[in-house]
């Protein structure tokens, strides 16, 4: 039987694909009677305008295993931003996840004890983007959801990582502020 998985968190970016497609999700996994479980009941049940949780779903009436939480990082304000979220958006998502227990990551025996939280951040420029590429978004956010699961269950990056390349890393936004370029 694998560890049992109390609360790890992970994130990553994926981008290279065309302007507005970038994803960059942060998540939280853990087990269901934790506080992971505690935060997933919390969050279903406190909306916040512009701030919609939805579950990540194959197609509706498909909910995926282990019990995803989507959350909005941008203030929804648009259809055509909710489609995209909760539709392209939405289905990327649930196929990272089970992507990740069909790799291992995520124990099989596990999925129904687990629930995991994700914070999702889908660039507001899809809104006016008449030739979006749902097919690249769809590739970006599935594989940016993996990898981000991957690094919270594998603890990535580790401490010793951080440590040895701490001052080698600037972040990219602080770095454009840097440059003028922000």
């Amino acid at each position: 039987m694998s560890q049992r998985i109390i609360m790890r968190t992970g994130e990553a970016l994926v981008a290279g694909g065309p302007p507005g497609t970038a994803a960059e999700p942060e998540v939280i996994i853990g087990a269901l009677d934790g506080p992971v479980g505690t935060a997933i009941a919390t969050l279903t049940g406190d909306q916040v305008q512009g701030h919609t949780r939805v579950f990540a779903i194959l197609n509706t009436d498909i909910q995926v295993r282990p019990v995803t939480l989507m959350v909005s990082k941008v203030t929804v304000k648009n259809s055509r931003y909710t489609n995209i979220l909760m539709g392209t958006v939405q289905a990327a998502i649930a196929n990272g996840v089970l992507d990740t227990v069909r790799s291992g990551d995520i124990p099989k025996e596990q999925v129904d004890e687990l629930g995991i939280i994700v914070s999702v951040w889908l660039n507001p420029s899809v809104i006016t983007d008449d030739k979006l590429d749902h097919k690249i978004l769809f590739d970006i956010h599935r594989e940016a959801m993996s990898k981000a699961l991957r690094k919270a269950l594998r603890n990535e990056p580790t401490i010793d990582w951080l440590l040895e390349n701490q001052e080698n890393i600037t972040h990219k936004y602080f770095q454009m502020g840097l440059d003028g370029k922000i």
